[in-house]
């Protein structure tokens, strides 16, 4: 038996045979054309005709792969890379394929240099729209999934989106790469579809034969290849006891949630589309913690006005009637670029103009945005929230281009809530130390520990070489949140936590020992997050938080909460 070890991206354990998937490579020679102004516009075809086929794609897809492929269709429109290929067929008499495949490589590069998560994921993407263009130029048609007849568990060295469409969902168990984070697409895909999933492995995966019996854990992170037939029955044991326990637990999803002796909890969802709302509600979520507003603007092709945001907030309102819905503003900026604005781009742009950042500098980007969400607001529960803050200057100056855009709705005779809640995420370890000030300017706090993680332990939680610093409930971080919870409950505001933290079932017990009102997660997490929380008690889970905050290192917080914890323990090992 050989166990290979990666990120755990998506929770469950799978047995079965592995399928080997390999993506069949494209063949580009470069020729020289006679009739540059002919191949320019077989191109052109080939792109009309990929359009077509993304725009068939996302009319019928859902959630997280449609907003996805809308993406795709938008590169097709970029206006850098298709002059680079325009240019160089013209300028060089280079085929098209040729001229796609040297255009398209520059843009990978240069995402991929700018080391940021968002980026890297957004080079597969171009990558993915590169290869659909170029199988339509040279006639490829095959499928790489063809082989697939059994139920299995896919091994590959990455998957695209498009690669995942040749994928029959009954017959995948699970998936693991070789490459790949947390946030990658298959990882997406993965915990949408209710599968384990492990990235970020290594090559050794890819030398895996199909046919060969493995057991992928996406709990724990492992993938055991050609097990022991002990093994093998230990785990299938685990996985009975799991869907068991996810059967408990969805039983009781739709109540409010209560520790043991009375203590509320609030449990939200995050959200990025009217889809994942609905299905967030069938989860159990009792409102939405994070509104990511981005899917409005990646999906088109230009900026979307404010009726139609009008319409894509009021529609989620909608869905939750009373329910709190916590809409995030407006989070591009330079490690989220869109194709359609003329952003310069920066040396370091995760630590550039982004977030509220960049809306102070172009109120042109979010006075749409803040406007639709004012008529958003009338009748329903919902909730601003500003992204990467660092000062207090930024809050008031955010807040004053809420009240001007509430004057302007007034003065149009727009039916408005009678009051607009108003937050900030603590992401920056800046904001965390200023929560006693910043509590006086807003209503509430959002903590985004990814974010905060990161900035925190200036680690990168990308590079395999650092990710370690910011896995887990980190001791700094946690004080950050102690603090943060301190400051605002002085000042009688909420704080919650929407990072992926709040979707770590071993963390939760010191979450709520520190105090957080609220955590918002995936909406598949929700029914057993609800679980654990009534397992505790609120004077357990304090002492536990106690010494959590004293600990060195994430490890021995995670050894705590097994040791006193036991109800959570016994739990998370069926799970």
């Amino acid at each position: 038996m050989k166990i290979l070890r990666g990120v755990a991206a998506s929770p469950g354990i799978a047995h079965g045979p592995a399928f080997q998937f390999r993506q069949p490579s494209v063949h580009v020679k470069p020729v020289t054309v006679e009739d540059s102004a002919a191949e320019w516009r077989r191109f052109e075809a080939a792109l009309h005709l990929a359009k077509q086929q993304l725009a068939e794609i996302y009319g019928s897809g859902r959630g997280e792969l449609a907003d996805i492929f809308r993406a795709h269709a938008l590169m097709l429109e970029d206006p850098e890379l298709l002059e680079a290929v325009r240019s160089t067929i013209q300028e060089r008499s280079l085929n098209a394929e040729a001229a796609l495949s040297k255009a398209a490589e520059a843009y990978v590069q240069a995402l991929e240099s700018l080391g940021d998560e968002y980026l890297r994921a957004r080079a597969v993407d171009v990558r993915d729209v590169t290869n659909r263009l170029l199988r339509i130029l040279v006639g490829a048609t095959e499928n790489s999934a063809a082989g697939l007849k059994a139920p299995s568990i896919i091994l590959a060295g990455d998957l695209t989106p498009s690669d995942t469409l040749h994928l029959e969902r009954s017959l995948v168990l699970g998936f693991c790469t070789a490459e790949g984070g947390a946030t990658s697409h298959v990882a997406i895909l993965a915990r949408g579809m209710g599968r384990p999933a492990l990235v970020g492995v290594g090559s050794d995966v890819l030398a895996v034969p199909s046919g060969t019996p493995v057991v992928l854990d996406g709990n724990e992170g492992v993938l055991l290849v050609d097990p022991d037939p002990d093994v093998v029955t230990a785990y299938l044991s685990r996985q009975a006891e799991a869907a068991a326990s996810l059967s408990e637990a969805r039983q009781h999803s739709h109540e409010l949630t209560y520790t043991r002796d009375g203590h509320r909890v609030e449990i939200l969802a995050n959200i990025g589309s009217e889809e994942e709302a609905q299905a967030a509600l069938q989860a159990g979520a009792e409102g939405v913690g994070l509104l990511r507003t981005e899917f409005l603007y990646m999906r088109s092709q230009g900026l979307p006005g404010e009726e139609e945001q009008y319409r894509a907030y009021r529609s989620i309102v909608g869905v939750f009637g009373q329910r709190p819905v916590i809409l995030r503003t407006l989070d591009i900026g330079g490690d989220k670029p869109l194709a359609y604005l003329d952003l310069p781009q920066e040396a370091n742009p995760f630590l550039g103009q982004r977030g509220i950042r960049l809306c102070l500098k172009r109120p042109d980007l979010i006075r749409p945005q803040l406007r639709a969400a004012l008529r958003a607001a009338h009748g329903g529960n919902l909730k601003l929230m500003f992204p990467m803050v660092a000062s207090v200057a930024e809050v008031r100056a955010a807040r004053g281009l809420v009240e001007a855009c509430r004057a302007e709705l007034q003065a149009e005779g727009h039916s408005l809530a009678s009051r607009l809640e108003i937050g900030v995420m603590v992401e920056t370890p800046a904001a965390g130390l200023m929560a006693d000030k910043l509590a006086a300017e807003v209503d509430f706090f959002s903590i985004g520990t990814n974010d905060l993680s990161q900035y925190t332990m200036a680690a990168d939680r990308t590079n395999a070489e650092v990710a370690s610093l910011t896995a887990g409930p980190q001791p700094a971080v946690l004080r950050l949140i102690a603090s943060v919870v301190a400051a605002a409950h002085q000042r009688a505001k909420r704080v919650g936590l929407c990072g992926e933290l709040a979707s770590d079932l071993a963390t939760i017990p010191v979450l709520v020992g520190l105090g957080l009102d609220e955590l918002s997660m995936s909406g598949a997490v929700i029914p057993l997050a609800k679980h654990v929380i009534r397992t505790l008690t609120l004077d357990q889970v304090q002492d536990l938080a106690r010494r959590a905050l004293e600990a060195t290192s994430a490890d021995e917080v995670l050894r705590l909460v097994a040791e006193r914890v036991p109800a959570v323990r016994e739990f998370l090992s069926r799970a």
